[in-house]
């Protein structure tokens, strides 16, 4: 045992100053779950037996006796335990694919995170609203949602508001026509890597043989 270690137990005044270290901040099985027992907690539930029974259904594969630790760092704590935040690739995840591909866990956690950031709240509304518009070619909402957008405080959203005003016709019968350019950009990609594959061996004659019998 070595100094630093006899001088942690000698100094510590309560056993939970002993457990301290690195093991404290893994991963835990219950962080996926900890969004719905504090929302739970702020309605009033605090039965430690009832919220474990209500994670249950939700995938939890965990014990009992940690949902019960969970809750009783709450009651005890000066101040209140949060579960760890997600990061922002992970919120960007959830608002970009369909709300229906979200597990029920994933749904509480946006749900939580929209409730308390007003800002992601409206560009979650935002993105849906356009990718509605985009798979069901429903070009002409497309002038509404802009207007929407321009009324919200999102820096990020205004400057592609900008950008598509531009050119307003145009990506108004994008998002609303069957037709598109999608076979012209194709050639134009497979041009492209063929002539970095040939960059620096050979000339325009050679390129032109692979491109019309590719």
């Amino acid at each position: 045992m070595t100094y630093r270690t006899v001088k942690q137990f000698a100094d510590a005044a309560t056993p939970e100053e002993l457990f301290t270290g690195q093991w404290q901040h893994r991963p835990s099985v219950l962080d996926e779950y900890k969004p719905y027992l504090d929302d739970r907690w702020n309605e009033g539930c605090t039965n430690a037996w009832k919220l474990w029974e209500g994670i249950m259904p939700l995938g939890y594969k965990g014990s009992y006796q940690r949902v019960r630790a969970y809750l009783h760092d709450k009651r005890t704590s000066p101040r209140p335990v949060a579960a760890r935040p997600p990061s922002p690739r992970t919120v960007a995840g959830w608002i970009l694919r369909r709300p229906e591909t979200l597990t029920e866990p994933e749904q509480l956690h946006l749900k939580t995170v929209r409730a308390h950031c007003p800002e992601i709240d409206a560009l979650t509304r935002h993105v849906r609203s356009f990718a509605d518009m985009l798979t069901e070619r429903q070009g002409e909402r497309l002038p509404g949602w802009l207007d929407a957008v321009r009324k919200d405080d999102l820096p990020s959203l205004h400057t592609l508001a900008a950008g598509i005003a531009r050119d307003l016709d145009a990506v108004i019968a994008g998002l609303t026509l069957a037709w598109n350019s999608g076979a012209v950009e194709g050639h134009v990609n497979r041009i492209k890597m063929l002539k970095r594959q040939m960059f620096g061996r050979a000339g325009f004659k050679l390129l032109r043989k692979r491109v019309l019998l590719a």
